[in-house]
């Protein structure tokens, strides 16, 4: 059973997740998120980095701060929430992949890293 604290931080996050994915798909990019997070939950990004990494634990005025940026009602953050998992997109493509890596050899799965990882370069 997770501590309270846990929830808050993973519900922090999950909302902190949620924000990036919108701004993203509006075209901004990923770098600078963390800062504009954090100023819209109006915390210092020191403040909020030690907050997602648990380094600084929640507490109530941050969390009531948060869930009120975030139009959640108060106690949201305090809940155990169920993980929100991949996106069907995702798990299709993960599902080919999979799928693809086990019908090959070894060739074909080292040639099938090599495609992606030219997508991350």
């Amino acid at each position: 059973m997770s501590s309270p604290s846990t929830h808050r931080r993973l519900n922090a996050i999950a909302l902190f997740q949620s924000f990036a994915e919108e701004r993203i798909a509006a075209g901004d990019p990923p770098k600078g998120l963390e800062s504009s997070w954090a100023a819209r939950i109006e915390v210092s990004g020191a403040t909020w980095s030690m907050a997602k990494s648990g380094a600084r634990p929640i507490g109530d005025k941050l969390a009531r701060q948060i869930e009120q940026h975030c139009g959640k009602e108060a106690g949201w953050l305090d809940e155990e929430r169920a993980p929100t998992g991949l996106t069907p997109g995702e798990q299709q493509f993960l599902a080919l992949a999979l799928k693809t890596y086990r019908d090959t050899n070894s060739d074909g799965r080292k040639q099938l890293k090599q495609l992606l990882k030219t997508f991350t370069r």
